[in-house]
């Protein structure tokens, strides 16, 4: 089954929120088996709204519509919808009597214009609302199969998961669902993994490769349908035990998280605390990992050394060394090396990790943008030094040099 994926509204347009239900539907649908080709996004106007469902409909079996369900009059979807099927709408008793309730229950006048929420079309099943008012719409018309669902997430996810996934895995019959692998990656660009794979790449046919980057980060997904997760696990481990053989020292999770997730849950496993001393990165290290439910268990602070005086005042490092003729200056393997040893003896925790370096625009030091050094001391062993020579912009390069000393300390661990 193909399917397009309709998110009505006027607001995504305009960039005022974002797309999330897209992202959410399109998993979802692989689960099921259903494959989405097109994702289209619509404002509030009846003849583009006409014009996209018409489109979908010429070139999938399932439209699912998101959005323009609720009580105003620019929530045209339902309307929209009656009108190229020709099917008339009438009120859905229950939703009415739930959404009279709504309003009787807390003393609040409830306006005519709400009445539009409990509307379907006719000859069309229900989707109930469970956490919301707006009723949803099942239809099929002339082979094609349309679902309706409310633009809050918070409505359209559990409505989905319910109740619309049942009806069309009810409209399918036996189909086989696609399962799939993810391989996060660190301490690789997208374009060398690719080059170690593309044979792999190439010559794909079942299970699919797929890579995809973020900064930092790089995820290879491997797919494949079977009418098990047993048959689906034969199929893929030979493709995922012959790019660990390549890439093995690169791959960090078979799960989709991010490398921070995954440091926190190895130092958590392991009983071990982290401290944090970040110069060009401004703190960054520390809010990736502080974003994780559970890191305080691991991470016990973070402290931005952001001038000299505060290198100096509060992690040690000698004056001589971050200034004058001849010094090696604040961006240097000694000072990285300086304020990771010292911040691992004043916080006595495991492992200790500094970052200095040029985040741009301009030098410092007569040293280039995107020159960084890190510094990883650890409590049962040797300080790592890594230097870097970082591409991008001032956002950019922090953020990789953010990930690239979360990959030294993964590596460590």
């Amino acid at each position: 089954m193909k399917a397009e994926i309709i998110a009505v509204g006027t607001e995504l347009l305009l960039g005022q929120i974002v797309n999330t239900n897209a992202q959410f539907l399109s998993r979802a649908c692989a689960d099921l088996g259903v494959s989405v080709y097109f994702q289209t996004v619509v404002g509030d106007n009846e003849s583009r709204l006409t014009e996209a469902i018409r489109i979908a409909s010429s070139r999938a079996d399932l439209v699912i519509c998101t959005g323009g369900l609720g009580p105003t009059q620019d929530d045209l979807t339902k309307d929209v919808l009656a009108a190229y099927t020709g099917q008339k709408l009438h009120i859905h008793q229950p939703s009415m009597d739930k959404i009279e309730a709504f309003f009787r229950n807390r003393g609040a006048h409830m306006v005519e214009s709400n009445r539009r929420q409990a509307l379907m079309l006719e000859g069309s099943d229900p989707l109930p609302n469970d956490t919301g008012m707006a009723v949803g719409v099942a239809l099929t018309h002339e082979q094609t199969h349309f679902i309706l669902l409310p633009g809050p997430p918070k409505e359209m996810k559990p409505m989905f998961e319910r109740y619309a996934s049942v009806w069309i895995s009810a409209k399918m019959g036996e189909v086989r669902p696609l399962y799939s692998r993810m391989l996060k990656f660190a301490g690789i660009g997208e374009s060398l993994l690719e080059h170690e794979l593309i044979d792999l790449i190439q010559d794909q046919t079942d299970p699919t490769i797929a890579t995809y980057a973020k900064e930092g980060e790089v995820a290879v997904r491997l797919t494949t349908r079977a009418s098990s997760e047993a048959e689906a696990e034969k199929a893929l481990a030979p493709v995922e035990s012959e790019i660990r053989s390549r890439l093995g020292q690169y791959i960090y999770s078979n799960e989709d998280i991010p490398l921070e997730e995954e440091i926190i849950r190895l130092m958590q496993n392991k009983q071990l605390k982290l401290a944090v001393a970040e110069s060009c990165t401004g703190g960054l290290v520390s809010d990736l990992l502080t974003a994780v439910p559970g890191s305080s268990a691991v991470f016990q602070g973070g402290i931005v050394v952001y001038t000299n005086e505060w290198k100096n005042r509060l992690l040690s490092v000698p004056l001589d060394v971050l200034e004058g003729t001849g010094a090696p200056g604040a961006i240097s393997d000694v000072t990285a090396r300086l304020l990771a040893e010292n911040l691992l003896k004043q916080s006595d925790t495991d492992y200790a990790i500094a970052i200095t370096g040029v985040a741009g625009p301009g030098e410092s030091e007569g040293k280039p943008v995107g020159l960084v050094y890190i510094g990883v001391a650890q409590k049962r062993g040797e300080t790592v030094i890594k230097q870097l020579q970082l591409a991008g912009n001032r956002e950019l390069i922090k953020l990789r040099a953010a990930k690239s000393a979360l990959y030294q300390l993964w590596k460590l661990l």
